[in-house]
């Protein structure tokens, strides 16, 4: 037999998710070789979000069978208010099998994924936000302009020539700095890069003032929850390589793909950039508010007293 009532029946409202939940996939499963600086790429990447969100946000991550030092890392954010929802999975499930999870469990009106190395800029989320709300039937909005092929864009070019009121553009955009700079962290060498460069245009629309490159990528998107859930489930039988389903499939379905016009986040790949070590100092996760009943000088003699009023009662 119960022993009284459960003390949560007397709460009468709990908390609401915010509108938008920022996802992170994470993967550091040791701290040496090519992981060896992995666990500060992750600080960075989640300061970042802290640091220059402008838009009220809950911030998810799913860590996909990383080392206990990162799973006891991201324990503490939770402890301390940076994380709101943090799935620990015992093993690595690919980022199929992740986004299988994240697309359809996170709790936001508009899912923000990313990576665990990217770094991003102030003002990234409204921005894209933005892109995403102006044009219609977005798929998916990444934020900072770069090359992608055409052939998982048509469905966007299509809509881009065809709709009266948007003007179709096609030529050199992106500057070479800002193309390479992404383009090589993402290890593709410098002649390599040059000749994508060279032998390529820039796509993008206007459409009632407001520009677009036509573009976007599984590393870093934000969409429509209800509109990424339609791609579930992904069935990808290596942890890697098979993540263009998503653009297929967006693309297939006419969804618009885009990217901001202005380069927002930026890959770190496996280390830190130098010029995010010395930049403007990151903040660490806001602490939850303190109350005097959680000191566990106070809280201990509270929870005793509890329990014996309890066993008085209901026993």
């Amino acid at each position: 037999m119960r022993a009284g009532q459960n003390p949560v029946k007397a709460v009468n409202e709990v908390a609401k998710p915010e509108r938008i939940t920022v996802a992170v996939l994470n993967y550091i499963p040791f701290l040496s070789g090519y992981y060896a600086d992995m666990l500060d790429v992750l600080k960075t990447c989640l300061g970042s979000i802290r640091a220059n969100s402008d838009l009220p946000y809950d911030l998810m991550v799913f860590d996909n069978g990383s080392c206990p030092e990162v799973k006891e890392y991201l324990t503490s954010q939770v402890d301390e208010g940076g994380i709101q929802y943090l799935i620990l999975s015992e093993k690595n499930l690919g980022k199929g099998g992740a986004w299988n999870i994240i697309l359809d469990g996170a709790p936001g009106e508009i899912i923000a994924y990313t990576d665990n190395d990217c770094y991003f800029f102030p003002g990234w989320l409204s921005k894209s936000v933005q892109l995403l709300e102006h044009f219609p039937n977005v798929g998916m909005v990444t934020s900072r302009p770069f090359w992608t092929r055409e052939e998982h864009t048509t469905a966007t070019i299509q809509w881009a020539q065809n709709e009266p009121e948007a003007e179709f553009l096609r030529g050199k955009f992106v500057d070479w700095e800002i193309y390479r700079s992404f383009t090589m962290s993402m290890g593709v060498d410098e002649p390599t890069t040059r000749g994508w460069f060279d032998g390529n245009e820039d796509l993008r629309v206007k459409y009632h003032g407001m520009t677009a490159q036509i573009g976007a990528s599984h590393y870093q998107f934000l969409g429509y929850k209800k509109v990424l859930q339609t791609f579930l489930p992904f069935e990808m039988t290596r942890p890697m390589g098979q993540v263009r389903q998503l653009d297929i499939r967006m693309n297939e379905a006419g969804y618009l793909r885009l990217m901001t016009a202005e380069p927002l986040m930026q890959n770190m790949s496996n280390t830190v950039p130098q010029e995010f070590k010395t930049g403007p100092v990151v903040p660490a996760a806001k602490k939850k508010t303190s109350r005097v009943w959680d000191n566990k000088f106070v809280r201990k003699p509270l929870m005793w007293l509890y329990n014996k009023i309890f066993k008085i009662y209901y026993r």
